[in-house]
């Protein structure tokens, strides 16, 4: 490592908020910006560098914002320009720079561009979308993720025409094709980097270029219509221009989603030789353990831990010489942590959680920590699809009916891995609602919010609160977890997964049980002289056998 290799968001932990569920400040069941505005003491306390937001634009909500009517505005229900210009001040005067969601691949149907766009065929916002009139008759196949129907197509009476959605129907494709779109989202980056932002996360940012002829899909893509919309000819294109218009102007952070990606093809968006973005995240590790990706229906036969260490070693050695990755293990659209990755029954829920956290603050790449997952908090495992709110929950339950599949297998799985599961309201105290709202929550929250939340935590000093800022402190302590080489140790262990990570003649040594049953990790000679650094035990392993969900960092 050389100093000129060194950067502010290499070296960052980023906190993620999901507002509509962090702390609500006027009773109607709703996180708002004045509710984060009032915890930011809180944020700061976490020792973390960046906080991103999901969306907070004007939205009628059809995906939780991820549906966008105005790029200028806040959604009325969190709060004001005013409002959102105190929370970036309050939180730069902390040190906490803020990075927003990007969201343009697609907008809202309500958006200004659509109703221009769909009230006649001669309107000049006409080709801001990706439109097919239905005399050219019914448009090839394109599967949507959220559509009743899986159908990205939907038919639009006003002009007799279809426009394309790869989400609902409420979030038509904007056209980069078009170069006054590009434009357009171009001028509406710059609106939020002058007013002081710090990056952004990019939503789909993989699916904006299309073929717009449509054709049918590629035989060599075998139904994998993620991999195709991720492989548009035009996108680096597209990525490139918005860096030289746009990134290469301001000191910030860029963070792709990046579904369709693959380790043979990240380098292309994230290698600074090709002045795009910064890094990307993927979705291979957490896809593991899956049946039906698409559905989140579950693998009976549940995920391996020698496929999870394959993929984040392969991952990694990706960004070994260039570009720069990420590492995380929950969002919003993922459940919670420690009920997916680790145990969440009470003996093992908090000290899972940390063997968790370990993991995410040990690997190179910037980790992105969700919301919560500090305190350990689980997934609330609705029974009912009344209960859900989550616009893929409910349109795939809808669609499982329509073709007689098991309805009941959904709703099983989506326990685990539903996303409304990572979305219930933080929970904050004991207090009714836990804190978070003196109203109805628009979100059910946690029942295990008597036990599980801030005020239990904050002054107990072995709570997996306390652990998370004692292991975020230790990755910012010790450079060598940032950019040092990682190697995988004992690698057919199928319990234990240990790496080590070596800068500048140092070595450390992570091991890590992923199981309830204690289990021993094959070590060489090397580990004869070792010292204990941090563990999550208070007695922690000296010997390499580990207690059930142990975590030990070693100097080696």
């Amino acid at each position: 490592m050389n100093e000129s290799q060194r950067k502010w968001w290499k070296e960052a932990v980023v906190y993620q908020i999901y507002p509509r569920s962090f702390k609500d400040s006027n009773g109607d069941g709703v996180g708002d910006l004045r509710g984060i505005i009032e915890k930011l003491d809180y944020i700061k306390s976490l020792g973390i560098d960046v906080v991103w937001l999901n969306p907070i634009f004007g939205s009628p909500n059809d995906d939780n914002g991820y549906d966008i009517s105005d790029y200028r505005a806040i959604m009325n229900e969190f709060g004001t320009m005013a409002d959102f210009d105190e929370m970036l001040e309050g939180m730069h005067e902390r040190g906490i720079k803020l990075v927003l969601d990007l969201v343009v691949n697609h907008s809202s149907d309500e958006h200004e561009w659509f109703k221009q766009s769909r009230s006649s065929r001669e309107n000049p916002y006409r080709n801001y979308y990706h439109w097919w009139d239905v005399e050219k008759g019914k448009p090839a196949n394109r599967w949507s993720f959220f559509d009743v129907n899986a159908d990205a197509w939907a038919f639009d009476e006003a002009t007799k025409s279809y426009y394309l959605h790869y989400f609902s129907r409420k979030q038509p494709d904007l056209n980069w094709e078009n170069p006054k779109v590009r434009q357009e989202v171009y001028d509406l980056m710059r609106f939020w980097f002058d007013k002081g932002i710090d990056g952004f996360r990019m939503d789909v940012i993989t699916f904006i270029s299309k073929d717009t002829t449509f054709p049918e899909l590629p035989e060599k893509y075998d139904g994998n219509f993620v991999q195709y919309y991720a492989e548009g000819e035009n996108r680096h294109e597209y990525l490139q221009e918005m860096n030289q218009a746009v990134l290469s102007k301001y000191d910030i952070m860029t963070v792709a989603e990046g579904p369709g990606t693959t380790a043979e093809n990240v380098l292309e968006y994230v290698d600074e030789s090709r002045n795009e973005l910064n890094m990307s995240y993927h979705f291979e590790a957490i896809d593991l353990g899956l049946a039906e990706h698409h559905q989140r229906i579950l693998d009976p036969n549940g995920w391996k831990l020698l496929d999870f260490k394959k993929v984040y070693s392969k991952w990694d050695a990706v960004f070994a010489e260039k570009g720069w990755g990420t590492i995380y293990l929950g969002n919003h659209d993922q459940p919670r942590m420690v009920t997916r990755w680790g145990n969440d029954a009470p003996e093992f829920r908090e000290i899972s959680s940390k063997m968790l956290s370990t993991f995410l603050m040990t690997m190179r790449g910037t980790p992105y920590y969700y919301f919560g997952d500090e305190l350990g908090m689980t997934n609330i495992k609705f029974d009912k699809i009344e209960d859900y709110q989550d616009i893929m929950t409910i349109n795939l339950h809808t669609l499982f009916e329509k073709e007689g599949r098991d309805v009941s297998q959904l709703l099983e799985s989506h326990k685990i891995t539903g996303r409304d599961n990572g979305r219930t309201p933080f929970q904050w105290n004991d207090s009714p609602n836990g804190g978070f709202t003196t109203g109805k929550p628009w979100l059910k929250v946690n029942p295990d919010y008597t036990e599980i939340n801030v005020e239990a935590q904050e002054n107990d000093p072995n709570s997996v609160l306390n652990y998370f800022r004692k292991i975020v402190k230790f990755r910012k302590d010790n450079p060598v977890l940032i950019y040092g080489k990682y190697t995988l140790v004992d690698e057919e262990n199928p319990n234990v997964y240990a790496y080590t990570r070596e800068l500048n003649g140092r070595k450390l040594l992570i091991l890590l049980n992923f199981t309830e049953e204690e289990s021993a990790a094959a070590l060489d000679s090397d580990f004869q002289n070792v010292k204990v650094l941090l563990g999550n035990y208070s007695a922690p392993s000296i010997d390499g056998k580990l207690k059930p969900y142990e975590a030990v960092i070693f100097e080696v």
